[in-house]
């Protein structure tokens, strides 16, 4: 790639943005075109080669918006048309733009095999706990009880966890951010991009007219955000609150939240973060962790490198068989097998 360094502006499209004043995907869209320039230095990967694949949602505007190639699929199926464009392009560095109801209800397996297979995509999962566009239906994610416009007595649906099902349907790489905190949303980008396999950053992000306010319990403001929300850091302890006074521990095989100095408690008694960890256990603990009982948890929660990527194998799959095939062209084909010459 030659020296010429991009910046943000060189990702931004000259679409007018039509998302509502104050909608989280504004955030989002920022943080991506923050990230991409440092992507593009740290995986040496040209600005021709980023692609953007939608399907449906408010989410799904997001290629419009972007300086990239672009895909706007249809509803559900953006991973597996990410899916094709990664392997018939191994070297594109391609993206998935999704939301709650785009990926996990009606593109739910497409989303678990894409994870299972670990394709090389870098997921963004917008959770804004409602389905937006359809004017505010319930969505996988929206909390039991949940009085929408498809529920009007309350949901009697347990919502997902995307951490839980994105480790459950082992999963090399998970990370979580909420719309506000760009500079976390983009290290979380970064780390994604320069991980060889399945990437999925959950973005927990505010709907202003059919959910708002849906993640306010733990991020409504910065004071609000540092006490109930634990930013995870590979190899640092897992401390938070204002002052970093609180730790996590592990106890009776279980999480506990400590204040650091009181009962008996110490530094060294804090868990120090290991995202490359295979045990699945504590990733999962983490993943689940939820306000009031405990922080939620942000930042790189899973990341370990597996051999097995899929776009890889069949790229290699491919060059074995052609390698050792005798038909390397059209009329090899048509000359293979048994002929007949008519008279």
């Amino acid at each position: 790639m030659a020296d010429y360094k991009y910046t943000p502006a060189d990702f931004k499209s000259d679409q007018e943005v039509r998302w509502c004043p104050g909608c989280g995907d504004h955030a989002i869209l920022n943080a991506v075109q923050r990230a991409l320039p440092e992507i593009a230095d740290a995986t040496d990967t040209p600005h021709n080669l980023f692609t953007f694949v939608s399907g449906i949602g408010c989410s799904s505007r997001f290629i419009y918006y972007m300086k990239t190639f672009g895909f706007h699929s249809i509803h559900g199926r953006a991973n597996a048309v990410a899916t094709g464009v990664k392997v018939a392009n191994p070297r594109l560095n391609v993206w998935v733009t999704t939301g709650d109801g785009d990926s996990l209800a009606i593109g739910g397996n497409h989303f678990i095999h894409a994870i299972r297979r670990n394709v090389d995509l870098n997921v963004i999962l917008f959770n804004n706990e409602i389905y937006g566009l359809t004017k505010g239906q319930y969505s996988p994610t929206s909390k039991l009880g949940k009085i929408t416009k498809t529920s009007p007595y309350g949901t009697v649906e347990k919502p997902f966890n995307p951490g839980e099902l994105v480790i459950g349907a082992k999963g090399t790489f998970f990370a979580r951010s909420i719309d506000m905190e760009v500079q976390l949303s983009k290290e979380c980008m970064v780390a994604a991009a320069k991980h060889k396999g399945m990437s999925v950053i959950e973005v927990m992000q505010n709907c202003v007219i059919f959910n708002d306010k849906t993640h306010a319990d733990f991020a409504a403001d910065k004071a609000t955000r540092a006490a109930r929300t634990i930013t995870l850091r590979h190899g640092e302890k897992m401390l938070f609150g204002a002052n970093r006074e609180k730790g996590l521990v592990f106890e009776n095989m279980k999480l506990k939240v400590v204040t650091v100095g009181e009962d008996g408690y110490t530094l060294d008694d804090v868990l120090t973060h290991d995202a490359h960890e295979r045990d699945t256990t504590l990733h999962v603990m983490l993943a689940s962790m939820k306000y009031p009982d405990y922080p939620v948890a942000l930042g790189v929660i899973r990341e370990v490198e597996d051999d097995a990527v899929y776009d890889l194998a069949v790229e290699r799959q491919v060059e074995e068989v052609k390698a050792k095939s005798k038909i390397h062209c059209v009329d090899d084909l048509l000359h293979s097998g048994a002929t007949w010459e008519m008279e």
